[in-house]
Protein backbone atom coordinates (compact mmCIF):
# COMPACT_ATOMS: atom_id res chain seq x y z
CA UNK A 1 0.00 0.00 0.00
CA UNK A 2 1.35 3.00 -1.24
CA UNK A 3 2.33 5.91 1.50
CA UNK A 4 -0.42 8.49 1.84
CA UNK A 5 0.96 12.00 0.51
CA UNK A 6 1.77 14.42 2.64
CA UNK A 7 -0.76 16.93 4.31
CA UNK A 8 -0.36 20.43 3.36
CA UNK A 9 -3.72 22.40 4.45
CA UNK A 10 -2.66 26.00 5.45
CA UNK A 11 -4.31 26.26 8.79
CA UNK A 12 -4.20 26.12 12.57
CA UNK A 13 -6.06 25.25 15.58
CA UNK A 14 -5.56 27.37 18.68
CA UNK A 15 -7.51 25.95 21.71
CA UNK A 16 -7.42 27.98 24.48
CA UNK A 17 -6.03 26.44 28.12
CA UNK A 18 -7.17 26.78 31.40
CA UNK A 19 -5.84 29.72 33.12
CA UNK A 20 -5.45 30.37 37.44
CA UNK A 21 -5.30 33.79 38.66
CA UNK A 22 -3.44 32.20 41.63
CA UNK A 23 -0.53 31.03 39.52
CA UNK A 24 2.42 31.93 41.46
CA UNK A 25 6.39 32.90 39.60
CA UNK A 26 4.89 35.59 37.00
CA UNK A 27 6.19 38.25 38.89
CA UNK A 28 5.65 41.25 37.26
CA UNK A 29 3.64 39.44 33.95
CA UNK A 30 0.31 38.98 33.83
CA UNK A 31 -0.74 36.26 32.17
CA UNK A 32 -3.66 37.08 29.72
CA UNK A 33 -4.02 33.74 27.12
CA UNK A 34 -2.22 31.13 26.84
CA UNK A 35 -3.06 28.19 23.83
CA UNK A 36 -2.04 24.91 22.56
CA UNK A 37 -1.59 25.50 18.47
CA UNK A 38 -2.37 22.15 16.40
CA UNK A 39 -2.21 21.62 12.98
CA UNK A 40 -2.63 18.90 10.11
CA UNK A 41 -0.16 20.07 8.05
CA UNK A 42 2.75 18.21 7.60
CA UNK A 43 5.55 20.88 8.13
CA UNK A 44 3.94 22.44 11.19
CA UNK A 45 6.12 22.38 14.63
CA UNK A 46 9.79 22.77 16.10
CA UNK A 47 9.32 26.73 16.59
CA UNK A 48 12.23 28.33 17.92
CA UNK A 49 11.71 32.10 16.92
CA UNK A 50 8.77 34.17 16.72
CA UNK A 51 8.61 37.85 15.20
CA UNK A 52 5.48 40.60 15.64
CA UNK A 53 5.44 41.60 12.12
CA UNK A 54 2.95 43.92 10.35
CA UNK A 55 -0.72 44.60 12.04
CA UNK A 56 -2.23 41.29 13.40
CA UNK A 57 0.12 38.66 12.00
CA UNK A 58 3.02 36.63 13.72
CA UNK A 59 5.64 34.88 11.48
CA UNK A 60 6.96 31.90 13.54
CA UNK A 61 10.72 29.88 12.30
CA UNK A 62 11.26 26.70 12.86
CA UNK A 63 14.77 24.59 13.68
CA UNK A 64 13.60 22.28 10.12
CA UNK A 65 13.57 25.81 8.28
CA UNK A 66 10.04 26.28 7.89
CA UNK A 67 7.70 28.92 8.42
CA UNK A 68 4.65 29.46 9.73
CA UNK A 69 2.51 33.17 9.14
CA UNK A 70 -0.61 33.16 10.91
CA UNK A 71 -2.42 36.08 12.89
CA UNK A 72 -3.05 36.83 16.51
CA UNK A 73 -4.95 35.14 18.51
CA UNK A 74 -8.76 37.01 18.22
CA UNK A 75 -7.77 38.44 14.74
CA UNK A 76 -8.42 36.61 11.00
CA UNK A 77 -6.17 36.38 8.39
CA UNK A 78 -4.36 33.91 6.35
CA UNK A 79 -2.36 30.99 7.66
CA UNK A 80 0.59 29.50 5.61
CA UNK A 81 2.79 27.17 5.91
CA UNK A 82 6.03 26.61 4.08
CA UNK A 83 10.09 26.44 2.92
CA UNK A 84 11.94 29.18 4.42
CA UNK A 85 15.44 28.79 3.04
CA UNK A 86 16.79 26.55 0.07
CA UNK A 87 18.29 24.34 1.42
CA UNK A 88 14.80 21.93 2.26
CA UNK A 89 15.61 18.50 1.29
CA UNK A 90 18.90 18.79 2.89
CA UNK A 91 20.38 17.56 6.87
CA UNK A 92 18.41 19.44 9.45
CA UNK A 93 22.23 20.64 10.36
CA UNK A 94 22.06 23.15 7.32
CA UNK A 95 18.72 24.30 7.66
CA UNK A 96 18.10 24.31 11.69
CA UNK A 97 16.73 27.95 12.50
CA UNK A 98 17.03 28.88 16.37
CA UNK A 99 16.81 32.15 16.26
CA UNK A 100 15.71 35.49 14.44
CA UNK A 101 15.25 39.20 14.89
CA UNK A 102 13.68 41.77 13.13
CA UNK A 103 14.12 45.70 11.63
CA UNK A 104 10.51 47.17 11.76
CA UNK A 105 11.74 49.94 9.82
CA UNK A 106 12.45 48.02 6.93
CA UNK A 107 11.16 44.30 7.86
CA UNK A 108 14.35 42.92 7.12
CA UNK A 109 14.83 40.08 8.99
CA UNK A 110 17.84 37.93 10.39
CA UNK A 111 17.64 34.24 11.18
CA UNK A 112 20.93 32.63 12.67
CA UNK A 113 21.36 28.88 12.08
CA UNK A 114 22.64 26.58 14.93
CA UNK A 115 24.28 23.75 13.27
CA UNK A 116 26.21 26.09 10.75
CA UNK A 117 27.06 28.91 13.40
CA UNK A 118 25.51 31.09 10.02
CA UNK A 119 23.66 33.94 9.93
CA UNK A 120 21.11 34.80 7.05
CA UNK A 121 19.31 38.32 6.26
CA UNK A 122 16.11 37.78 4.26
CA UNK A 123 13.65 40.66 2.83
CA UNK A 124 10.51 41.32 4.19
CA UNK A 125 9.53 38.79 1.02
CA UNK A 126 11.44 36.31 3.11
CA UNK A 127 13.96 36.25 0.04
CA UNK A 128 17.73 35.33 0.93
CA UNK A 129 19.88 38.54 0.70
CA UNK A 130 23.13 37.47 2.18
CA UNK A 131 24.57 34.77 4.41
CA UNK A 132 27.86 34.23 6.23
CA UNK A 133 28.91 31.78 8.55
CA UNK A 134 30.74 33.53 11.71
CA UNK A 135 34.09 33.20 12.61
CA UNK A 136 33.50 34.06 16.45
CA UNK A 137 31.29 31.07 16.45
CA UNK A 138 34.04 28.45 15.54
CA UNK A 139 33.92 26.27 18.91
CA UNK A 140 30.83 26.82 19.54
CA UNK A 141 28.91 22.93 19.07
CA UNK A 142 26.74 21.44 16.50
CA UNK A 143 23.72 21.76 19.35
CA UNK A 144 24.70 24.69 21.26
CA UNK A 145 25.31 27.28 18.65
CA UNK A 146 23.35 30.72 18.28
CA UNK A 147 20.48 30.08 20.01
CA UNK A 148 19.51 33.67 20.95
CA UNK A 149 19.47 36.92 18.57
CA UNK A 150 18.39 40.24 19.01
CA UNK A 151 18.98 43.13 16.86
CA UNK A 152 18.92 46.56 18.71
CA UNK A 153 16.95 50.08 18.54
CA UNK A 154 21.12 51.29 18.09
CA UNK A 155 21.54 48.74 15.39
CA UNK A 156 23.80 46.68 17.25
CA UNK A 157 23.08 42.78 17.29
CA UNK A 158 23.38 40.53 20.33
CA UNK A 159 23.83 36.40 19.64
CA UNK A 160 24.21 34.17 22.55
CA UNK A 161 24.91 30.34 22.56
CA UNK A 162 23.05 28.12 25.23
CA UNK A 163 26.42 26.28 25.71
CA UNK A 164 27.76 26.80 29.44
CA UNK A 165 31.46 27.76 29.43
CA UNK A 166 32.40 25.13 31.68
CA UNK A 167 29.88 22.25 32.87
CA UNK A 168 31.64 23.23 36.60
CA UNK A 169 29.82 26.69 36.30
CA UNK A 170 25.98 26.34 34.64
CA UNK A 171 25.25 29.57 34.67
CA UNK A 172 27.83 31.50 32.34
CA UNK A 173 27.21 31.32 28.48
CA UNK A 174 29.32 32.74 25.35
CA UNK A 175 27.84 35.90 23.53
CA UNK A 176 28.96 37.96 20.46
CA UNK A 177 28.22 41.78 20.01
CA UNK A 178 28.13 42.99 16.43
CA UNK A 179 28.23 46.56 15.70
CA UNK A 180 25.65 46.16 12.80
CA UNK A 181 24.72 43.81 10.24
CA UNK A 182 26.44 40.45 11.07
CA UNK A 183 26.11 38.92 7.56
CA UNK A 184 28.95 41.97 6.52
CA UNK A 185 32.59 42.20 7.37
CA UNK A 186 34.11 42.88 10.40
CA UNK A 187 34.89 41.33 13.82
CA UNK A 188 32.22 40.65 16.66
CA UNK A 189 33.96 40.80 20.33
CA UNK A 190 33.15 38.23 22.66
CA UNK A 191 31.50 38.73 26.21
CA UNK A 192 29.75 36.28 28.79
CA UNK A 193 26.64 36.37 29.41
CA UNK A 194 25.39 35.00 33.06
CA UNK A 195 22.10 34.05 33.75
CA UNK A 196 20.38 31.09 36.71
CA UNK A 197 22.13 28.20 37.48
CA UNK A 198 21.13 25.23 34.88
CA UNK A 199 19.26 27.32 32.43
CA UNK A 200 20.03 28.26 28.23
CA UNK A 201 19.35 31.23 26.92
CA UNK A 202 16.78 30.32 24.04
CA UNK A 203 15.44 33.69 22.75
CA UNK A 204 16.07 38.04 23.37
CA UNK A 205 13.75 40.61 22.88
CA UNK A 206 14.42 44.21 23.54
CA UNK A 207 12.17 46.16 26.00
CA UNK A 208 11.45 50.10 25.28
CA UNK A 209 13.87 51.62 27.61
CA UNK A 210 16.30 49.42 25.73
CA UNK A 211 16.86 46.91 28.17
CA UNK A 212 16.48 42.96 26.97
CA UNK A 213 14.42 40.30 28.09
CA UNK A 214 16.18 36.69 27.96
CA UNK A 215 14.08 33.67 27.51
CA UNK A 216 15.75 30.54 29.45
CA UNK A 217 14.91 27.48 29.66
CA UNK A 218 16.11 23.84 31.01
CA UNK A 219 15.16 20.72 31.08
CA UNK A 220 13.98 18.72 34.36
CA UNK A 221 13.56 15.33 33.02
CA UNK A 222 14.54 13.79 29.55
CA UNK A 223 11.71 10.59 29.14
CA UNK A 224 8.94 11.87 28.79
CA UNK A 225 10.82 15.59 28.04
CA UNK A 226 9.88 17.71 31.27
CA UNK A 227 10.87 21.22 30.76
CA UNK A 228 11.10 24.61 32.89
CA UNK A 229 11.70 28.59 32.13
CA UNK A 230 12.59 32.00 33.38
CA UNK A 231 12.69 35.31 31.94
CA UNK A 232 15.43 37.53 33.04
CA UNK A 233 16.34 41.02 32.72
CA UNK A 234 19.53 42.21 31.17
CA UNK A 235 20.93 45.79 29.92
CA UNK A 236 23.03 46.35 26.69
CA UNK A 237 24.13 49.88 28.35
CA UNK A 238 26.28 47.33 31.08
CA UNK A 239 27.89 45.13 28.70
CA UNK A 240 31.54 45.81 28.91
CA UNK A 241 34.37 43.67 27.61
CA UNK A 242 35.81 41.64 29.84
CA UNK A 243 32.97 41.57 32.76
CA UNK A 244 30.65 39.03 33.19
CA UNK A 245 27.14 40.88 31.66
CA UNK A 246 24.75 39.93 34.33
CA UNK A 247 20.76 39.65 34.32
CA UNK A 248 18.19 39.62 36.90
CA UNK A 249 15.48 36.71 37.28
CA UNK A 250 12.12 38.20 36.74
CA UNK A 251 9.73 35.25 36.65
CA UNK A 252 10.27 31.45 36.98
CA UNK A 253 7.59 28.88 34.47
CA UNK A 254 7.11 26.18 35.77
CA UNK A 255 4.32 23.64 36.26
CA UNK A 256 1.70 23.98 37.84
CA UNK A 257 1.53 26.57 34.90
CA UNK A 258 1.33 25.42 31.33
CA UNK A 259 4.74 25.39 30.35
CA UNK A 260 6.55 22.91 27.61
CA UNK A 261 9.93 23.97 25.71
CA UNK A 262 9.83 27.10 25.44
CA UNK A 263 12.36 28.80 22.94
CA UNK A 264 10.69 31.73 21.31
CA UNK A 265 10.16 35.35 22.28
CA UNK A 266 8.54 38.66 21.12
CA UNK A 267 7.59 42.02 22.90
CA UNK A 268 5.42 44.25 21.17
CA UNK A 269 4.41 47.80 22.39
CA UNK A 270 1.19 48.02 24.39
CA UNK A 271 0.35 51.84 24.60
CA UNK A 272 2.63 53.85 27.16
CA UNK A 273 4.28 52.20 29.60
CA UNK A 274 2.98 48.78 28.25
CA UNK A 275 4.29 45.76 26.19
CA UNK A 276 2.79 42.66 25.40
CA UNK A 277 5.24 39.32 25.50
CA UNK A 278 4.64 36.14 23.29
CA UNK A 279 5.94 33.26 24.00
CA UNK A 280 6.19 30.13 22.09
CA UNK A 281 7.42 26.50 22.61
CA UNK A 282 9.23 24.27 20.64
CA UNK A 283 7.16 20.55 20.50
CA UNK A 284 10.60 18.72 18.66
CA UNK A 285 8.05 16.45 16.62
CA UNK A 286 7.64 14.71 20.04
CA UNK A 287 3.95 13.17 20.83
CA UNK A 288 4.89 14.10 24.55
CA UNK A 289 5.61 17.72 24.01
CA UNK A 290 2.92 20.42 22.69
CA UNK A 291 3.18 24.09 20.48
CA UNK A 292 1.78 26.50 23.23
CA UNK A 293 1.20 29.72 22.61
CA UNK A 294 1.25 32.50 25.72
CA UNK A 295 0.38 35.90 25.75
CA UNK A 296 1.76 38.36 28.77
CA UNK A 297 1.45 41.84 29.76
CA UNK A 298 3.71 43.90 31.40
CA UNK A 299 4.35 47.06 32.80
CA UNK A 300 7.63 48.71 32.49
CA UNK A 301 7.10 50.54 35.90
CA UNK A 302 7.26 46.90 37.57
CA UNK A 303 10.45 46.16 36.54
CA UNK A 304 13.55 46.63 38.68
CA UNK A 305 15.12 50.24 38.80
CA UNK A 306 18.04 50.70 35.64
CA UNK A 307 21.51 49.83 37.31
CA UNK A 308 24.12 52.54 36.69
CA UNK A 309 27.59 51.52 35.39
CA UNK A 310 30.06 51.33 38.70
CA UNK A 311 26.62 50.68 40.86
CA UNK A 312 28.23 47.33 41.98
CA UNK A 313 26.13 46.89 44.47
CA UNK A 314 23.77 47.22 42.77
CA UNK A 315 24.33 43.94 40.24
CA UNK A 316 22.48 40.14 41.87
CA UNK A 317 25.30 38.01 43.26
CA UNK A 318 27.52 35.81 40.84
CA UNK A 319 25.31 32.41 41.31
Amino acid sequence: MPNAAPDHRQEIVLTPLPRDPDWKGLGPFRLEGAWQVTSRNADFGGYSAILAVSGDEFLALSDGGQYLRYPRPGASGPVEIGALLATQGVLKHYRDVEAATRDPRTGTFWVALEGRNAIIRLGPDRQEQAARQIPEMQGWGSNTGPEAMVRLADGRFLVLSEAFTSWSEAVRHPGLLFTGDPTGSGAAPRFIFTGPIGYRPTDLAQLPDGRVLVLMRRLLWPFPARFAAKIVLADPALLEPGRPWRSIELADLSAPLPVDNFEALAIEPDGPGSVTVWLMSDDNAAATQRTLLWKLDLRLADLPPRQSKGRGEMLPPRP
